[in-house]
């Protein structure tokens, strides 16, 4: 039987006791009396079901349709539904009539068990933004967070990936991502952590950026150097700089080294997201370039 199949299930007015009632002596077990006419029934489901599986096993879900088994409803005086009862050691200690955001299910069922940890998706954005700011410590403690959890989420293993990048743990995150599950090897974190993590070992080979710039600036047709520096820039987190010298290349000469500032930038977009600013606004001067 599958995780989500133990901790959700259906029940009739014959194995209520069992399921409900000496369940909870286990753990709080919510039930659901539901109907399949019921608009907001069908609009609870979905959001009870996430809660009560990012609960872990804290407190299980039993659905009853009212409508083929009514006995149970109508001795709890259910008059309106959906109607959440929550039982413990046998007995009802809590309930919620009608349909509730997700935020508000999350708080009900932490009064019962207490807090339930941040949600999947909440630690990913947060470790996103750590890495944003550059700290990689703090990102790399968000995702490995998840993957404590969730040992083959792509968007924790890219992430954490990306987090030894920005360290400078360039093998580590080496090791990372050949650990990745061929599954999940297309995932977008995935290739954004692998794009990161060329770009990081082409840089290895490069000079110190004042030097780059010295050499920028003696000759502005220097388009190697030029190049250099947009990688030596992005290494440093200076993305929107970095993108505008490829652009620059781009302006002069749209074939130098078979396309090479194009084929760059767009691995930088890669690298980046493609919803981070430097992305949004580097695609929108590479199209004005482009088709200009």
């Amino acid at each position: 039987m599958s995780e989500a199949a133990d901790l959700i299930k259906d029940t009739t007015t014959a194995t209520f006791r069992q399921d409900v009632l000496q369940e909870s002596v286990k753990q709080p077990v919510l039930v659901d009396f539901w109907a399949p006419w019921c608009g907001p029934c069908k609009q609870l489901g979905p959001a009870i079901e996430k809660v009560i599986k990012a609960a872990k096993g804290k407190v299980k879900l039993v659905k009853m349709n009212i409508d083929q088994y009514p006995e149970i409803a109508g001795q709890l005086g259910v008059q309106s539904i959906p109607a959440v009862f929550a039982f413990s050691r046998g007995q009802p200690v809590d309930g919620f009539v009608g349909n509730l955001p997700e935020s508000q299910i999350r708080g009900f069922i932490e009064r019962l068990v207490g807090p339930l940890g941040a949600d999947i998706a909440t630690l990913v954005a947060e470790g996103n933004a750590l890495l944003e700011d550059g700290d990689a410590a703090g990102a790399a403690e968000c995702f490995a967070r998840i993957l404590a959890e969730e040992s083959e989420n792509a968007d924790a293993l890219g992430g954490l990936a990306r987090a030894q990048v920005l360290a400078g743990n360039l093998d580590q995150a080496d090791r990372i991502l050949a650990a990745v599950p061929p599954a999940q090897a297309s995932h977008a974190s995935i290739a954004g952590a692998r794009a990161a993590l060329d770009l990081a070992r082409q840089v290895e080979s490069l000079g110190d950026i004042a030097n780059l710039v010295r050499q920028v600036e003696a000759n502005p047709a220097d388009h190697q150097a030029r190049f250099d520096l947009a990688l030596a820039l992005n290494a440093k987190n200076r993305r929107l700089e970095a993108a505008e010298h490829l652009i620059a290349i781009l302006r002069k000469d749209r074939n130098w080294n078979d396309d090479g500032a194009r084929k760059q930038l767009i691995q930088f977009f890669e690298a980046w997201g493609p919803m981070d600013e430097a992305t949004l606004a580097g695609r929108r001067m590479l199209s004005a370039t482009l088709f200009s």
